[in-house]
């Protein structure tokens, strides 16, 4: 069975990937529909070798459509889902909008597959953070349940859309080339620079990526007991975050125990070089499937506490192979 595949937001960062994805992983696409805003119709883009043109989203879009990946914002994913989901066609949704309403299951699909078949017309992608740490705490947790993770995460412009990307280019240039830049994507200038991340700030001291990272993790492994603290803080890297997780235990679990989890762990790879100081780094990691995680060792600071590196490419598993998987698992 084939299926008409929707893309909304097909000329930004994800939904590029998106179709590489649907394409790399042979999802069954009969027909493939980009849908973005009225300034980017006409523009043209390649899938399986053909040229699609991209029309503009409007309420009549998702007629006759099995499944529509959706990552052009919060507002919208909330416009359209009435339009979608009476259409017949599943949303499987990038943006922040439904994650955290109640009915709409939050799938990694390494992690909770069952709820993506739970699904009522909505499945909500967690944020980019949270599924590239869910990745390497789930196995851990399955084997000794979490107390308690501290995070630090080193996020890369892709998080932030396209233009932030290109705006880490242009700026970089311009500091190399001794020129002024004036950021606009960005609140502070990206080039050579790092900053707590720009998401909005909370009157509780937290940017909203912060709590996005503690409560989807939550509602993902069904286990309110987990705690979870972040610092979330952008850097100057283009598509690839990285995860330092400081992560208390109910009991002691030994770091070869965790090597041995993770080494097994779907969609995990465990890549370091301790004599040579070597771990998993976002030149590694850009382009990869995988989450790559490694330099496991004990907190000698706190019983029954591991340190672990993580790194995922922020656009595929942070992303759209996620979402695609959610949809695999919901659809085929």
């Amino acid at each position: 069975m084939g299926f008409k595949v929707a893309i909304v937001g097909a000329t930004g960062a994800v939904g590029v990937e998106f179709m590489k994805v649907l394409e790399r992983r042979n999802f069954p696409v009969d027909e493939l529909v980009l849908l973005a805003s009225k300034r980017s119709a006409g523009t043209t883009l390649d899938f399986k070798g053909q040229p699609h043109t991209v029309t503009e989203l409007t309420h009549d879009s998702f007629a006759g459509c099995h499944l529509a990946l959706f990552s052009a914002g919060a507002k919208i994913s909330r416009e359209y889902r009435e339009s979608c989901v009476k259409a017949g066609c599943l949303m499987v949704d990038n943006s922040s909008a439904f994650r955290m309403e109640e009915g709409v299951p939050l799938v990694v699909p390494e992690v909770n597959p069952q709820d993506a078949k739970r699904h009522k017309g909505v499945i909500a992608n967690p944020n980019c953070t949270t599924i590239i740490a869910l990745l390497a705490l789930n196995p851990l947790h399955q084997a000794m349940p979490i107390r308690r993770v501290v995070a630090a995460t080193y996020q890369a412009a892709s998080g932030a859309g396209h233009a932030a990307m290109e705006e880490l280019k242009d700026s970089t240039r311009a500091y190399l080339d001794g020129k002024p830049f004036t950021p606009h994507v960005l609140p502070h200038p990206y080039a050579f620079n790092l900053f707590p991340h720009n998401s909005a700030m909370l009157d509780n001291g937290y940017c909203e990526e912060e709590m996005k990272l503690a409560k989807e993790s939550v509602k993902i492994l069904h286990d309110p007991s987990v705690r979870i603290t972040g610092t979330c803080v952008r850097v100057p890297v283009l598509r690839t975050h990285a995860e330092a997780l400081n992560i208390e235990f109910v009991r002691e679990l030994s770091v070869e125990k965790a090597y041995e989890l993770l080494r097994k762990a779907p969609g995990v790879t465990v890549l370091e070089d301790r004599a040579k100081n070597r771990w998993a780094m976002p030149t590694d990691v850009a382009g990869q499937d995988n989450v790559f995680v490694g330099r496991i060792r004990k907190d000698h600071s706190q019983p029954n506490t591991l340190d672990v590196w993580v790194v995922g490419d922020q656009l595929l598993k942070g992303a759209a192979l996620n979402a695609v998987q959610c949809a695999e698992v919901a659809l085929l």
